[in-house]
């Protein structure tokens, strides 16, 4: 029995007398091995090298019958041991009535690789000759399943004002080629989970069409390390739920496809990808309006939002502290009044500047008067403050 590799349709790509004249410099080919075509490179030796986790084992089964009699009921069985399990890899489980000399019995099987470690690919034969006397033998084929990528993620807060850092988070994700070979990374992408929105970062947009940052031929070479930064943030009905984003939260998971040489593709899924949830406190103070430009001295109005995270009720009062250049307009310590867990309610607020340039807006106090604790907000936003009688062109 001769077990081959279904190799036959990536080695057909091969132009010209390029294959045969590898094989002919090879010291390791049989001479005169070029000549027979696809020549030894499909033949499967008792241990035939390395496959990769979430690549494809196809290989072809041949039964020969090479003797002069006609055998009869004749079971072709192919199964896949692992170190976990035995998988029947064969097409039919059905005997074939008779083989008559000089003819076969021919299979292809195939199966995604989802173990690493050892695998053994069992053949086992069974027949009944003409005498009536039945035979039985069987072949062993040994292989090694590699881990080819290691993927290593990062999670990243983004850092601009307070109602930001806690909504989008950035995934950082390094995968590694720890083949030997180049890969042709095929696909890339983030499949997120159902409290998120994904954005991939890993194109640039040009006038016509997004041109990846790794350029038009997308090959990892061996032992070469890549970063892919996907953008997340949460959705509008889980967003406004504070409660439902603390903790760990399902970010989601990374779905990679290559092609090797031949043009062999893999294909993994990793696992859920997890991260610890910025944590909010028991009350989050968000802007929900502000502008961008303000004029000096002139005051102008903002929205923020209060939130309470906590499980308990709580009773606020709002203090407004100025700074050297951010004035509050308004009664500082006037009540909110009670607030329920996971409720939100709407804070409009008056104040001006009286600095130009870039000004942070802070000095804003909440204080629980049930438990006497003060919560303190500053470096809420920025705003942009410019002197309305001066000319932008000056």
């Amino acid at each position: 029995m001769e077990v081959n590799q279904a190799k036959q349709e990536h080695l057909l790509a091969l132009k010209g007398d390029l294959f045969g004249r590898l094989m002919k410099e090879d010291p390791s080919t049989i001479r005169g091995a070029e000549a027979l075509m696809l020549g030894e490179l499909l033949t499967l030796p008792q241990n035939f090298g390395n496959i990769f986790l979430g690549e494809t084992f196809s290989s072809y089964i041949s039964v020969h019958n090479d003797s002069s009699q006609v055998v009869k009921d004749i079971l072709v069985k192919a199964d896949l041991q692992t170190s976990s399990q035995r998988l029947n890899l064969s097409a039919s489980n059905n005997a074939v009535t008779e083989l008559k000399p000089d003819s076969c019995i021919d299979d292809v099987i195939h199966h995604e690789v989802k173990e690493i470690g050892t695998h053994i690919l069992v053949c086992a034969v069974s027949y009944t000759t003409q005498a009536g006397e039945k035979l039985y033998f069987r072949k062993f084929f040994k292989f090694q399943v590699l881990k080819p990528l290691d993927v290593k993620t990062k999670f990243y807060n983004a850092e601009s004002d307070l109602s930001s850092v806690t909504d989008e988070v950035f995934l950082e994700a390094q995968i590694q080629n720890i083949t030997t070979s180049s890969m042709f990374m095929e696909k890339v992408s983030l499949e997120s989970s159902m409290m998120y929105n994904v954005a991939e970062l890993n194109t640039v947009e040009t006038e016509d069409e997004g041109t990846s940052t790794f350029g038009k031929m997308s090959y990892l070479q061996p032992m070469d390390t890549r970063q892919y930064l996907y953008c997340l943030k949460p959705k509008p009905e889980f967003a406004e739920k504070a409660g439902v984003i603390k903790g760990v939260t399902v970010i989601g998971k990374l779905d990679i496809v290559w092609k090797t040489n031949l043009g062999e593709r893999g294909r993994l899924q990793t696992s859920q990808l997890q991260r610890m949830a910025p944590g909010y406190g028991d009350v989050r103070l968000s802007l929900e309006m502000i502008p961008d430009t303000v004029n000096l001295e002139e005051p102008f109005d903002i929205t923020c939002k209060i939130t309470n995270c906590s499980e308990r009720t709580m009773d606020l009062v709002l203090e407004m502290c100025n700074t050297c250049s951010i004035h509050w307009c308004g009664v500082s310590g006037r009540q909110l009044g009670k607030v329920s867990p996971s409720a939100s309610l709407a804070l409009p607020l008056k104040l001006l500047s009286s600095v130009q340039g870039l000004q942070s807006i802070s000095g804003l106090r909440l204080t629980d008067t049930f438990l006497k604790r003060t919560y303190e907000y500053d470096d809420i936003a920025q705003v942009c403050v410019v002197c309305p009688y001066m000319s932008r062109e000056s």
